[in-house]
């Protein structure tokens, strides 16, 4: 008999909006491991967060970054309209001026910004290009001067289409400007965790009262060795003195060895000169023998 898998009860999971969006409950995901609900991401109108309906052609994207009990904490990570509306701004017989434009805010987030704007009539080329830039100039300053969250806000509530259709004025009114399209490039790991910052700090002191306790504990256990220290040192001066004692009696016997030397030298001489008067008492034999022969 082949045997059946158990099946894993899967558990249903709140998806919680960022801050910026109150915190609001998204929706519901099943799972039978939290961490399969890591990653997953949910598409949200802005009508449901909001409640109003002239902002229900943008869609918000959240991805789930951090999973906390039955709660499933996302990021937001872009953004865009419905195909129907972009279609419906876009008509014959008139221009429709696109930018992709990559900016950092002012806390380091770097996001994708594609704007469009719209006006009754063709125009030429250098007038999209004017606009383009009117366009580029006012994502980069309002990005620079705000953070991610109230960036991202400026954005769906229409302020960069409101700056850019007045400064567009000048080059060709513009009928209307929508940002129809964003996409954060660096997604971040960690979203929320304002929950958790009070038990993070008792944390955090109760650690410092533990080392601090670790630490006087050292300080009493340091204190002991530091007397077993002095120990040696007294035995460091008795090897000195025995040292120097060792020194002296190899002193004394240098100074005796050199003594018998000195007495030793003066009878190996008186050797060598009994030896050569010897030598040459033998040679002046040997010649008067020599001599006496040839006279015979």
């Amino acid at each position: 008999m082949v045997e059946r898998k158990k099946k894993k009860t899967k558990n249903w999971y709140a998806l919680i909006a960022p801050s910026m969006f109150g915190k609001a409950k998204i929706a519901e995901t099943p799972a039978d491991d939290p961490e399969k609900v890591l990653g997953r991401t949910v598409e949200v109108s802005l009508q449901e967060l909001t409640g109003d309906f002239a902002k229900a052609h943008i869609k918000l994207i959240f991805k789930v970054v951090d999973v906390k009990g039955l709660e499933a904490h996302t990021a937001f990570i872009g953004h865009e309209t419905t195909t129907d509306y972009v279609k419906r701004m876009a008509r014959r017989h008139k221009s429709k001026i696109d930018g992709v434009f990559d900016v950092t805010t002012r806390d380091g987030k770097r996001i994708r910004v594609k704007p469009s704007a719209y006006t009754n009539k063709r125009i030429q080329t250098s007038q999209k290009r004017a606009i383009r830039a009117v366009m580029k100039q006012v994502i980069e300053t309002l990005a620079k001067n705000n953070t991610l969250d109230d960036f991202v806000k400026l954005m769906l509530d229409g302020e960069i289409g409101k700056q850019t259709y007045k400064l567009s004025k000048t080059i060709y009114p513009v009928k209307r400007v929508e940002v129809h399209k964003s996409e954060l490039l660096e997604v971040p790991k960690v979203e929320v965790k304002k929950e958790e910052e009070a038990e993070e700090e008792l944390r955090e002191a109760e650690e410092a009262e533990e080392r601090v306790e670790e630490t006087g504990e050292e300080a009493e256990s340091k204190e002991e060795p530091e007397e077993a220290e002095e120990k040696p040192e007294e035995g460091r001066e008795e090897k000195a003195e025995e040292v120097t004692e060792e020194t002296e009696e190899k002193g004394e016997t240098k100074e005796e060895e050199k003594a018998v030397e000195t007495k030793e030298e003066p009878e190996g001489k008186e050797k060598q000169v009994k030896k050569k008067k010897e030598k040459e008492e033998t040679k002046e034999e040997k010649q008067e023998e020599t001599e006496e022969e040839k006279k015979e």
